[in-house]
């Protein structure tokens, strides 16, 4: 008797860590195409098998003045429209043309984003504070524009680029500095360390892995990931951010449209698709210069995803 207990403790235990292997090892389905269009964009919306349903925010960069890098709303149009979304924003911390509403609101109608749909400043009225688990970091919580809590599903539309600071900016760092309010970028880029005044800090490590916290956070309110989803274009691939008002101009030739259920495994497919371009060297050294793949890294090892991914192409 005693031996068909350990039998069965055995093969119990086998299984479970069976189990946690395969959980460990699972790959994210990541859906990709070349055709940067309207139709692109409708395609891998469809191949994500997530209907995005109820009061939906459309989160994206409306880009700062003076930069033309941004998502065009000529090739988003289509895709916000059939889910009826609102797009929505926050203020910047930096100063430059988006750090009021007023003239954040100015940018908008010069880029055009409101001719094709509702926009939300969604910090326009403060903001609330969403719980971060097992901060290392962001242990005061993460500080989002208050009307997001008004949102039943959020689809993150990304262009995915260089950024000067984090090394690069894909969908984390969309839902993390792209959703905070402009209290809570402070917070983020200071690592939990200071409420107002410069986001620049000295230890970027702590930095990049603020991002990841805050993305967590985002995501698990949000049904633990249930209620949200991820698009990012690879084109217009400069150095730079859309945050930047004088960009370097892209040196790349564009790549693509990729979707995932999962940020991480997004995020690292399409840093793995510029490693492997020809032309990628400029954006590479940006991304490397920054230790930017630690926002990745990160996010994976405190379980928002999976650097582990199917590239799947749907042309």
């Amino acid at each position: 008797m005693k031996h068909l207990l350990l039998a069965v403790l055995l093969v119990s235990c086998f299984a479970v860590s069976a189990f946690a292997a395969q959980s460990a090892n699972a790959k994210a389905d990541v859906f990709f195409t070349r055709d940067i269009s309207p139709a692109g964009m409708m395609a891998i919306y469809e191949k994500l098998g997530r209907a995005a349903e109820g009061k939906v925010a459309v989160k994206l960069s409306t880009g700062e003045a003076g930069n033309t890098h941004y998502l065009s709303p000529e090739l988003i149009k289509d895709l916000v429209q059939k889910v009826n979304g609102t797009i929505v924003e926050c203020n910047t911390a930096y100063g430059g043309s988006r750090a009021s509403t007023a003239m954040h609101r100015q940018v908008i109608e010069d880029h055009g984003f409101n001719k094709i749909a509702k926009v939300d400043i969604m910090d326009e009225q403060g903001e609330i504070n969403l719980p971060v688990e097992n901060a290392l970091h962001l242990k005061n919580g993460n500080y989002v524009g208050s009307h997001f809590k008004d949102y039943d599903f959020v689809l993150v539309l990304t262009h995915f680029k260089g950024h000067a600071m984090a090394g690069l900016g894909g969908a984390l760092k969309n839902i993390s500095i792209g959703i905070a309010s402009s209290h809570g970028k402070v917070v983020i880029h200071t690592a939990g360390t200071k409420d107002s005044g410069s986001i620049w800090y000295d230890d970027q490590d702590a930095f990049l892995e603020s991002m990841a916290e805050a993305a967590k956070a985002v995501s698990d309110s949000l049904d633990h990931g249930k209620r949200i989803m991820y698009i990012s274009v690879m084109n217009k691939l400069s150095v730079d951010c859309d945050c930047d008002g004088n960009p370097s101009k892209p040196d790349m030739h564009d790549i693509g449209i990729l979707g995932s259920l999962d940020p991480v495994a997004l995020d690292q497919a399409c840093v793995d698709l510029v490693y492997n371009a020809p032309d990628g060297k400029s954006l590479i050294n940006r991304m490397e210069s920054r230790h930017g793949i630690h926002t990745v890294e990160h996010a994976e090892k405190i379980g928002l995803g999976s650097r582990a991914y199917n590239l799947i192409n749907i042309d």
